[in-house]
């Protein structure tokens, strides 16, 4: 078969070429038979054939795995648990969002950007990117694709304006943002999990790299979006005033940055504040209004969260492979030979590699192999901002974009994988480059 893959007959090895180094696997034909299933799903995930959601092809191949034999049901149950406080997580922000979403306080927030804009679309664009950095920072990107959509989408049509470059900003922030702090994406705390630097040291080795790449997306997208800024908007938006539930959602989304700050520096994991936040307003917010909790309940895209227990399953089964040890072997030869080089190449291999299986399946993967290779500080840095900045390159990269996808469904709108990619393919080579750079450039 040449030089690159050597395939060795009946029960064998590939050995390919990567940099000079070698990254070889135990090839099978269970595993074998394991990559189909998982390119597969992941190919179903990315192109959705049929539109069918997201899940349903991250299930099927759970499922396949499971039920051919391929994974064991015990590993298969295993991989799932481990997400558990992802789900916790998703869960509180969506029961938050809802609850928000139902009070009209998206619409009051919308109607307050229109008037403050002054009819410039301009500058509506550059309030809703600010409000997206805040949102991302203090709640996790997905926040800023599950709550901050609709507001948007709302802004958009008080104004009277084409909706998309604004909606763009929701997409693009919630990754180029997501390094800022250690909450601001569930990625961060799957990547480097009991490993995670406290604040102080997050924010040394983080603040800038974060703060060029967010000024680089906004450059970039300001540009590739001028000529659908150009006609003045609507201003003068009559604003209601808010309600006692809308209060009430707007305390519990500050109660649960605040409660997410002090999880993050007390080296808690997430999840069960999160939760607990949301399930509390939630609560507050239906019992004061005597209503049923099932509209709420009803509102909440549930469907994210099969699809999150379907990637760590694939995870699990590729892990069964020899993966990880080949890539550990691999990442520990490369730091040997050139620590910065290496550090350049996995930071820029991710960000590719995220938009191909999605940065949470990514995240997993690299986060199995650190463990095994222990690399150079700035190589696990480089990682990181791969996994969070790199998936703004495609629709499917990150958790948080198929979040805003599924928001923006059901506001009526539409955008595809290609229409995505043209606009993604400009924005996130400068702020991936900026960020990895001055990363590379730091000490520590």
């Amino acid at each position: 078969m040449g030089d690159g893959y050597k395939l060795a007959a009946g029960l064998g090895s590939v050995k390919a070429p990567v940099n000079g180094l070698s990254l070889r696997l135990q090839l099978t034909v269970p595993h074998l038979a394991i990559w189909i299933v998982a390119a597969l799903a992941t190919f179903g995930v990315i192109v959705r054939p049929f539109r069918w959601p997201e899940a349903v092809w991250a299930v099927a191949g759970a499922v396949a795995l499971l039920g051919t034999g391929l994974l064991p049901w015990a590993q298969g149950l295993a991989a799932v648990a481990k997400g558990g406080d992802v789900y916790l997580f998703l869960t509180g922000m969506m029961l938050l969002s809802e609850t928000a979403r139902r009070e009209g306080l998206f619409d009051r927030v919308a109607a307050l950007a229109v008037n403050r804009a002054k009819s410039s679309p301009k500058r509506l664009f550059a309030l809703v990117y600010g409000v997206g950095v805040v949102v991302t920072a203090f709640l996790s990107n997905d926040a800023a694709a599950v709550v901050l959509t609709p507001a948007v989408y709302a802004a958009a049509k008080k104004a009277k304006v084409d909706a998309l470059p604004y909606l763009f900003v929701c997409a693009f922030i919630a990754n180029a943002a997501s390094f800022l702090l250690p909450i601001s994406n569930p990625a961060n705390i799957v990547l480097y999990g009991d490993r995670t630097p406290a604040l102080l040291r997050w924010l040394a080795s983080f603040l800038l790299p974060s703060v060029l790449s967010i000024v680089a997306t906004y450059v970039v997208l300001r540009w590739v979006e001028a000529r659908r800024l150009g006609e003045a908007c609507e201003c003068g938006v009559d604003i209601e005033p808010m309600s006692h539930g809308a209060w009430a959602a707007l305390g519990g989304l500050g109660l649960t940055a605040v409660a997410l700050l002090t999880a993050s520096a007390m080296d808690i994991q997430l999840g069960l504040p999160t939760f607990a936040m949301g399930v509390l307003t939630a609560a507050v917010v239906v019992l004061r209004a005597g209503g049923s909790p099932w509209p709420t309940i009803k509102g909440v895209s549930w469907s994210v969260l099969p699809l999150v227990a379907g990637l760590f399953v694939l995870v699990q089964a590729l892990t069964a492979t020899g993966l990880i040890e080949a890539l550990a072997s691999v990442m520990s030869e490369a730091a040997r030979r050139g620590p910065r080089t290496a550090a350049w190449a996995s930071g820029g291999l991710i960000a590719v590699v995220s938009n191909l299986m999605n940065n949470l399946p990514a995240g997993l993967i690299a986060s199995s192999a650190i463990s095994e290779a222990h690399p150079p500080q700035k190589l696990v840095d480089a990682l990181l901002i791969g996994v969070d900045l790199g998936p703004n390159l495609s629709v499917t990269g990150s958790l948080a974009t198929i979040l805003w996808l599924t928001a923006l469904r059901r506001e009526g709108e539409h955008v595809g994988f290609w229409r995505f990619l043209k606009v993604g393919v400009l924005v996130t080579p400068p702020a991936l480059g900026l960020a990895l750079a001055t990363r590379l450039m730091m000490p520590g």
